[in-house]
């Protein structure tokens, strides 16, 4: 079978030199790549499609056009945890299963959360800058222990940054709206409303609200506390971005950091380029191990909707 393979990590590295591809390379499979280190156009993926029989994708958008131009398409196996890009009406209507690859990149965006989070506190992108210019200015910073860290969704990468804050000594608090925030995870199980005016730092992993309504509206920011961090490694759509760039100038949050955009490299538009907003280039998941993880259980899941 003719598998096509457009995830930005692996076309980067070369089919030929990921191993973790191996598998279906014995199993007689035909590995297609798409363009080399970047996200496929939807005229690029017109032209890749037809006579593929599964897909090993990454973030690049899957329309219904797309998919119309698939027939013998059997499977989409992301090698991710989101289906945000697929159209998945479409894909359900023609007969192809989508898979994900569920909490391989858990450790890495948890890290990157935290890592962001401690950032935000300490002032380190203003740091760097000040230093860089040859000025010599400090601004006081704030130590986990101090902090009390929401979490807004407690899946795998919630849960993870439950263990990596509390580690640190956090105060942990969390939400989620489908599953029950378990008692020996270290957090209290919190409203959103509570979550929002307890938290000195809010992590967002949560997935998108139906019909694309942002979660983070103005009228929940206002009722943080004055100073408090967002950040959102998770979706871009989870906020609303005129609601966060007026309470970074108004004060009411101190810093905004972000790994997730609606399209990748984003428009550098007025709420990315303020001064306390911290940008990431979806670095989340984009470690060896994760890419590794991730890679393997695509493959699995590939496996297992194939023919033997």
């Amino acid at each position: 079978m003719r598998i096509l393979i457009t995830p930005r990590s692996m076309t980067a590295a070369g089919l030929e030199n990921l191993r973790e591809l191996d598998p279906l390379r014995e199993r007689g499979h035909e590995l297609v790549s798409g363009p080399a280190g970047r996200l496929p156009t939807e005229e690029e993926l017109l032209e890749l499609v037809p006579g593929v029989d599964a897909w090993l994708a990454g973030v690049e958008v899957i329309s219904a056009r797309v998919l119309a131009r698939a027939p013998r398409l059997r499977v989409i196996s992301r090698n991710g945890v989101g289906a945000d890009a697929v159209d998945v009406a479409a894909a359900e209507k023609h007969g192809v299963l989508v898979a994900l690859a569920r909490g391989a990149n858990s450790r890495g965006v948890a890290e990157l959360a935290i890592l962001l989070a401690l950032a935000a506190l300490r002032g380190l992108p203003e740091a760097n800058a000040t230093m860089k210019s040859g000025r010599w200015q400090r601004s006081m910073g704030r130590e986990m222990p101090d902090i009390t860290l929401g979490i807004v969704g407690f899946g795998a990468i919630g849960r993870c940054v439950a263990r990596l804050g509390g580690a640190l000594g956090a105060t942990l608090i969390a939400h989620d709206a489908y599953a029950d925030v378990e008692p020996d995870s270290g957090a209290t199980s919190a409203t959103l409303g509570e979550l929002f005016a307890r938290a000195d730092v809010i992590s967002l992993h949560s997935p998108p609200l139906a019909g694309g309504t942002p979660l983070v509206t103005a009228e929940l920011l206002a009722t943080t506390k004055r100073g408090a961090v967002l950040v959102n490694t998770a979706r871009s759509a989870l906020v609303d971005h005129d609601a966060v760039l007026a309470a970074l100038e108004s004060g009411h949050i101190s810093a905004y950091a972000v790994d997730a955009f609606d399209s990748e490299p984003p428009a550098l538009t007025p709420l990315l380029l303020h001064p306390r907003v911290i940008l990431t280039p979806h670095l989340g998941g984009f470690t060896d191990a994760s890419t590794r993880r991730a890679t393997e259980l695509a493959v699995s899941n590939l496996i297992a909707a194939l023919p033997a």
